[in-house]
């Protein structure tokens, strides 16, 4: 057997982190490893497990595409996956652009999963013209160094396919295939009751616009074991340091800022690491709200689900795993969770599940990607490294003065004090071998230039967290 036949596949995965990565809350918060939302963990871990196998090993790429790291990739890696979600929407257009500019110059395989288009519910892709010429670039460069693009369902397909591109599959998400071909869901004799732990999940536009406020409110009341999950960045900063820089963290509707019942109740938590997302939610009886992942999450850990849909980029995912749901604008705002739980039928899911499984190992096999489930072990060993690493817990509501929970934030911004100064130190030690003493002088005595930076860069990093560790209720 030549060195050659023998060596194992490098895949690189773009993904926040590694599944096998750990670390303080604090920080995870810091690199924000989940790139604004932790629902981009659940499909980027469950690629991992997925893709790694006896002859693959998969490492983690960042978010952040660099076009200047292509070469570097083409000489390291064998193959580029990357996972995406609703990348086909105005707001992502830079980082799209950025990520086809690294592809063209990557002489390697590059394969995409479940890629979609976000619109309204109508399917109208009106809204996505000013971007088609982005979208038409990059969806040439992956075509060109691969068999077919996997898409989330009908309308990205149908999208892709008005532009002309014919190599479109759809394949759905990766996420709903972290077990593989088998899926178990037990929907719990009888109605829920006041004694039945329902997770709610919404994002803030749904929130905000969608009435999702007031079913809250209203499941709030009857249910005294109801739980919010978060997704957002914003929203663990809230939940962790009680303020955020984005201006969404003033709406005070949302259960993750400090002024709601939930947050003063402890009845809120947001997850770093989708295998701790899951297991505490195997406990819960139901799952609703306007997040795909948030019940997708409660889906893989046996919770029966129900989606509130509020565009294309939910819509057509639910429709393709038949994933019970309904139109968030035809959902009254007096809807009670129990009717959710009541008509939702999760018979095509759990039956359609295993030929929708075969369609996607299927393409993975089309663009030369072995899979664990079939040239592997199940993710047994994947499996067994997660369950014995010493995970963060979940972020939750800061509503006390806990001498733990303190000494963890102190410690942690006192680390960060330090790498700052560190840093500072170092500045300094480059400003004093310059040439000209009046420079110096200028940078070091006036604090101009570099060192300001530093400066603010510490205030700002520390500043208004120590103030909330004097006075937490405020």
């Amino acid at each position: 057997m030549t060195d050659e036949t023998s060596r194992k596949r490098r895949l690189l995965l773009r993904s926040g982190k590694s599944p096998f990565d750990t670390g303080s809350l604090e920080d995870a918060l810091h690199r924000d490893v989940f790139a604004t939302n932790t629902g981009n963990l659940i499909f980027s871990d469950a690629a991992h497990k997925i893709l790694t196998t006896p002859r693959t090993d998969v490492f983690s790429n960042g978010i952040r595409a660099v076009p200047s790291e292509a070469e570097r990739i083409n000489e390291e890696y064998d193959v580029f996956v990357v996972p995406l979600a609703n990348a086909f929407r105005p707001t992502f257009e830079r980082p799209l652009a950025r990520m086809m500019q690294l592809i063209r110059k990557l002489r390697i395989p590059v394969v995409v999963l479940g890629v979609g288009a976000q619109a309204p519910l109508a399917y109208d892709a009106e809204r996505l013209k000013p971007m088609e010429q982005t979208v038409r670039q990059f969806v040439a460069a992956v075509l060109d160094r691969s068999a077919s693009i996997g898409v989330r369902g009908e309308f990205t397909a149908r999208y892709l396919a008005d532009m002309g591109f014919r190599d479109v599959e759809v394949i759905g998400c990766p996420s709903m295939f972290l077990n593989g071909a088998t899926f178990t869901l037990t929907k719990r004799q009888g109605p829920l009751t006041a004694e039945s732990r329902i997770a709610v999940n919404g994002s803030h536009s749904a929130v905000r616009a969608h009435g999702l406020d007031a079913i809250i409110r209203r499941a709030h009341g009857r249910y005294p074991h109801l739980r919010f999950i978060g997704q957002n960045l914003l929203e663990a900063e809230l939940l962790h340091w009680r303020e955020t820089a984005h201006p969404d963290g003033a709406q005070t509707s949302m259960p993750t800022h400090p002024s709601h019942p939930m947050y003063r109740e402890d009845k809120v938590r947001l997850y770093v690491d989708p295998v701790t997302w899951i297991e505490e939610l195997r406990d819960f009886d139901f799952s609703f709200g306007s997040r795909i992942h948030g019940n997708i999450a409660a889906l893989l850990a046996g919770v029966p689900s129900t989606v509130l849909c509020s565009d294309s980029r939910t819509l057509e995912l639910c429709r393709y795993f038949e994933i019970p749901h309904r139109r968030i604008s035809e959902v009254p705002d007096t809807v009670d969770p129990a009717e959710l739980y009541e008509a939702a039928d999760f018979g095509g899911l759990v039956n359609g599940h295993e030929e929708r499984f075969l369609r996607f190992i299927g393409f993975l096999e089309r663009n030369g990607l072995e899979n664990t489930f079939t040239h592997g072990d199940g993710g047994a060993a994947f499996d067994a490294r997660l369950a014995g690493l010493a995970l963060p817990p979940a972020v939750r509501p800061w509503i006390g003065n806990d001498p733990e929970a303190l000494s963890a934030r102190f410690g942690w911004l006192r680390s960060r004090m330090e790498e700052l100064a560190a840093h500072n130190a170092q500045l300094r030690g480059r400003l004093a071998g310059r040439t000209s003493p009046v420079g110096v002088r200028i940078q070091i005595g006036q604090g101009a230039g570099t060192l300001p930076t530093v400066y603010r860069r510490a205030r700002r990093v520390v500043g208004r967290p120590v103030r909330k560790l004097l006075r937490p209720e405020e």
